[in-house]
């Protein structure tokens, strides 16, 4: 045990020498912060914020609301009903040349100081002698930001610059990179051309040889998006095309984007311990097979679970109804409705009692996942949905991360995947993918989570800072070191994330990845890779099940293609 603990420890201080972030701005910033009451700018927990962004003409000022909404959930307005259109907000962002800022905007703009609203002032001016719009006749606690340019980088740098994507670098109040940065045109410093063709080639290869319909990749070096580019459709038959704002079924990326985080939450704070067993937090499992199986143990597959159990096959005649009455609430499609608490009556039990292999050998089980779900919510008496939302995602800008996307989302935002023949007998849009967990209510600790690129870039981003995004501090350094590095004498994982096979031959993630890289991959055609050595981010997005489950996205090798060319191309 004493050599186990020494080798690990020294796994870890490896690791954590070559994975502190950093950010490299190549952007030139002109923007100059005169005034910045309270710190305010740049914006930090973006949960407090209950945002708009008032301009004078929506059109003209397209650019920068645009790239506020990249960042944040925000409504925009002209200034006609300003009171009304600020009156259930808390921050609001006002942005316009000096001529087209009225006067009589001042009035309300004092009003809302008054009463308490953050009020943050973005000024652009193509005149190189300017003065501020509001300085001398605002009173109160207000930020104003001037941008002495107006075109289209200068309202998109403006607008990164309030939310920390870029560091204002000029002037008595300068700012740190907090968040992402979005590269423009002329931005980023990079000869991506080549790249750019490489992957273009790639995709439509798998297009064409129908890997997948559609699929967005997004990659991300030194805090700076660099590649964010979709391809194709959400079907073969071409209507809908692919977006990169589409979310997607992340399937298996669900356990390192949605549980493993809030159990790196609980260890940290103590409130579990990867050490001590299962029937120590679960009451069903102090008489069964796994009461001593340990939590670390569980995270890295090692606990000899089964590796699946098909529940849908166990349906009997009445569990699952097309129509919903009293008795079947749980939507698992459109039309498909199971059996009130099934899961809690059939599914878990079933876990619970499922035969266990010896303990220490690597079997890669969704069970796994299952189980620290149930533990999460017992010690958090919280739905882990919820607690997911509140502890990282609305706080940092993961604005659609989240289960059952049906609930918040239109139908057509959401790509579709397998036309289910077998089970729900219908196209799944918006309803996950995997069965158990649709019979589960669209939550499991293994699947269910839905989400965009850019939602994945951010958490891939406060990874790579360990454990740190926008100015907040939302896990410890060595939490992060200890998920993400290696964990195992048996196997390349870590504590729910997988990680680079040291075995070169087997060229996972891809050719060049190298033995820093964490994330995961998806059962629907998803991945996203972690490169801290690089600082580098890799995310591929697809649909690969839809009309039905193929394995040419895995025989033309088309994530790890793509995720080399992206590494040839810096």
């Amino acid at each position: 045990m004493k050599s186990t603990i020494t080798c690990f420890c020294l796994l870890l201080l490896l690791y954590t020498s070559s994975s502190v972030a950093q950010y490299k701005q190549t952007i030139v910033n002109q923007a100059t912060l005169i005034q910045n009451t309270g710190g305010v700018v740049p914006l930090k927990r973006l949960d407090r914020h209950r945002m708009v962004v008032i301009t004078p003409f929506p059109n003209k000022y397209a650019h920068f609301v645009n790239m506020v909404k990249r960042y944040a959930d925000a409504e925009s307005f002209d200034f006609n009903g300003y009171e009304e259109h600020t009156k259930y907000h808390n921050t609001i962002i006002i942005a316009g040349t000096k001529e087209d800022l009225r006067n009589d905007l001042l009035l309300l703009v004092q009003q809302s100081i008054v009463h308490n609203k953050q009020i943050i002032v973005v000024q652009f001016e193509s005149r190189t002698t300017s003065s501020s719009w509001s300085r001398g006749r605002l009173q109160g606690r207000f930020s104003e930001l001037i941008y002495p340019e107006f075109n289209k980088e200068a309202q998109q740098y403006a607008a990164m610059s309030v939310f920390g994507g870029l560091a204002i670098t000029q002037g008595q109040n300068r700012t740190e990179q907090t968040r992402l940065q979005y590269a423009t045109e002329n931005s980023c410093g990079l000869d991506i051309e080549g790249m750019t063709k490489k992957i273009d080639a790639i995709a439509a290869e798998a297009i064409r040889e129908h890997a997948a319909p559609g699929m967005v990749v997004m990659a991300v070096k030194d805090g700076q998006v660099i590649f964010d580019k979709a391809y194709g459709t959400h079907t073969y038959e071409g209507k809908i095309p692919t977006k990169t704002s589409d979310i997607f079924d992340l399937a298996s990326v669900s356990k390192i984007a949605g549980t493993t985080p809030v159990v790196m939450h609980l260890q940290e704070r103590n409130i579990i311990n990867l050490d001590s067993a299962m029937g120590c937090y679960l009451g069903q499992a102090q008489e069964t097979n796994k009461k001593d199986i340990t939590l670390r143990s569980v995270l890295l597959h090692e606990a000899g679970f089964t590796p699946f159990i098909p529940f849908y096959r166990n349906l009997k005649p009445g569990d699952l109804v097309h129509k919903p009455d009293t008795a079947h609430q749980v939507r698992v499609a459109d039309r498909a409705y199971l059996r009130n608490n099934y899961y809690r009556d059939v599914m878990w039990p079933q876990m619970m009692q499922s035969p266990v292999k010896p303990v220490g050998n690597y079997v890669y089980s969704d069970i796994s996942m299952y189980v620290m779900k149930e533990i999460a919510e017992r010690m958090t008496s919280k739905p882990m949905e919820d607690y997911v939302q509140e502890l990282l995602y609305q706080p940092i800008g993961m604005k659609t991360a989240g289960y059952n996307p049906r609930q918040r989302f239109a139908k057509d935002h959401i790509v579709p995947t397998q036309d289910d023949t077998v089970f729900r007998k219908e196209l799944l849009q918006g309803y996950v993918h995997d069965e158990g967990a649709a019979m589960a209510g669209g939550v499991a600790g293994h699947a269910g989570l839905f989400a965009t690129a850019n939602d994945l870039a951010i958490y891939g981003q406060l990874l790579l800072n360990r454990g740190e995004y926008g100015g907040i501090r939302y896990f410890r350094p060595e939490t992060v070191d200890l998920f993400t590095s290696k964990q195992s004498l048996t196997s390349r994982r870590g504590l729910g994330f997988d990680r680079t096979d040291p075995d070169k031959k087997k060229e996972y993630p891809s050719r060049l990845a190298n033995e820093s890289v964490f994330g995961h991959t998806g059962y629907t055609g998803t991945c996203i890779w972690i490169d801290p050595k690089n600082q580098l981010i890799y995310i591929f997005l697809s649909n690969r099940v839809h009309p039905q489950v193929s394995t040419k996205l895995l025989d033309l090798n088309i994530r790890s293609r793509i995720q080399d060319a992206i590494y040839e191309g810096l």
